[in-house]
């Protein structure tokens, strides 16, 4: 059976990601392995955020050429969806996924047998590319962490409808959407009655403005919240990506009593705001 390693850069949304696409290639009967141990197949999730992000994907490319040159190669992520065809270019490169295709990859790259050229003297075949327009990307995909830490990370937002100068965000991801607060809730049981987890970290692109399904609000981040304090087994969870807009009055004031200041750590721009 195959091996397959992963790597991911960026954020926890994009760990989130990696782990669940992890976990449908264990379900499909491949071995997940280190990536340094000669696996058949590198799956590298990439981020935009940073102006680093082309030179991070081509070095990681390169190792995984040198640890395993006959590996397919895989690039799905963010910088995927922006540069497609500039990283299909990237030399060892064999499948570029965007952001509405990445949880396909399994489906759309079958047996990820790594093209040949029909003679030894012949240039690489160029690299697939899957990668429609952002917006294309409407679905939420549920994703979260299993096993791999001692805390679990939970997607529950993804998108996002701001259109700062400074980020590319919404031209990665497409426009905010969200996960329904029943099916957050039974991924939390499901959690807590399957790992050991006693941390939950809720990740996404703006997670305060969870709540929109189907291109409109139809539910409100701060009764995730109060649903989430009610599931019994978690000790604490975190809350990632918030913006200060979105602190409505309600959730400060539902935050600030003392029961729900022991279990809800609230971080802005990634500054943990602590209760202790």
């Amino acid at each position: 059976m195959k091996k397959v390693a992963f790597y991911t850069l960026g954020c926890k949304l994009n760990y989130s990601e990696t782990s669940t696409i992890a976990r449908q290639f264990a379900e499909r009967g491949f071995i997940k392995v280190e990536f340094h141990q000669k696996p058949d197949i590198f799956v590298i999730n990439t981020c935009s955020v940073t102006e680093n992000a082309d030179k991070k994907c081509r070095k990681l490319v390169r190792e995984a050429q040198k640890i395993s040159p006959q590996a397919f190669v895989a690039i799905v992520g963010c910088y995927a969806q922006l540069k497609p065809r500039e990283i299909a270019e990237i030399p060892g490169v064999d499948a570029v996924l965007g952001a509405s295709e990445k949880f396909q990859l399994l489906d759309l790259l079958g047996t990820f047998e790594k093209p040949h050229p029909a003679l030894a003297s012949e240039k690489p075949l160029p690299a697939r590319v899957y990668a429609r327009e952002v917006c294309h990307a409407q679905t939420f995909e549920a994703a979260h962490s299993w096993g791999d830490r001692t805390r679990t990370f939970l997607k529950v937002q993804d998108g996002c409808n701001y259109h700062c100068a400074f980020c590319t965000i919404p031209l990665a991801r497409g426009r905010s959407r969200s996960d329904t607060i029943a099916n957050v809730v039974r991924r939390v049981e499901e959690i807590v009655q399957t790992t050991e987890t006693k941390e939950i970290v809720l990740t996404g692109v703006n997670t305060g403005d969870f709540g929109i399904q189907e291109g409109r609000r139809q539910e409100r981040f701060v009764d995730l919240l109060k649903a989430l304090d009610t599931v019994p087994g978690i000790a604490r969870f975190r809350i990632s990506s918030v913006e200060p807009n979105l602190l409505t009055r309600e959730i400060i004031e539902w935050w600030l009593n003392p029961i729900n200041l022991c279990r809800i750590f609230i971080c802005l721009f990634n500054q943990e705001v602590t209760a202790f």
